[in-house]
C-alpha cells in the first residue's frame, strides 16, 4: 500500500507542476500584450485597418512639405511610395527627424489618423531601420544611403 501512495503523491505533483506552469504561461502572456507591437507599412495600414485599440508601429519617409506644428502637437504624413498615412504626435520630435527622412512611430490609428505615443528617427544619414528598409524596397522606392 506504501508503494501506491507514493506513486499517487509522484502524479499529484506532476499534475501541480503542469497547472503551475500554465498559470505562469498565462500570466507573462498577460503582462506582455502591450510590449508586443507589430510593424506596418503605411500601404499595409491602408489595406487592412487595425482597430482603433490595437497598437502598432508603423514605418516609412516623412513626406515631404508635410509636417505642421501647433503648440507642441505635430501632423505630419508618412509615406513607403505606395500610401500615405497622416500622423499626429504630441511632444519633441528627435533631433534628425526631416521631411524625406525615415522614421518609425509606435501608437494606434484613430479615425484614420495615426496617433503616435513615440516617434523614431533615423541616427545618421546612412541608417534605414530594416523594417523601414523592407517597406520600401517593396514599394520600389528604397534608397541606400541616401542615394
Amino acid at each position: 500500500m506504501a508503494v501506491g501512495l507514493k506513486k499517487r503523491r509522484r502524479i499529484q505533483l506532476i499534475i501541480i507542476g503542469f497547472v503551475l506552469m500554465a498559470l505562469a504561461t498565462v500570466v507573462i502572456g498577460y503582462a506582455m500584450r502591450d510590449g508586443i507591437a507589430f510593424f506596418r507599412s503605411p500601404t499595409q495600414v491602408m489595406e487592412e485597418r487595425p482597430k482603433s485599440s490595437e497598437v502598432f508601429r508603423i514605418g516609412g519617409l516623412v513626406e515631404e512639405n508635410s509636417i505642421r506644428q501647433s503648440g507642441e502637437t505635430y501632423s505630419f504624413s508618412v509615406t513607403d511610395g505606395g500610401a500615405s498615412v497622416p500622423v499626429t504626435y504630441r511632444g519633441i520630435l528627435p533631433d534628425l527627424f526631416d521631411e524625406g527622412q525615415g522614421m518609425i512611430g509606435t501608437g494606434r490609428l484613430i479615425g484614420g489618423i495615426f496617433v503616435a505615443d513615440e516617434i523614431l528617427a533615423k541616427h545618421d544619414e546612412n541608417y534605414m531601420p530594416k523594417e523601414v528598409a523592407d517597406a520600401l524596397k517593396e514599394q520600389g522606392v528604397y534608397r541606400p544611403n541616401g542615394e
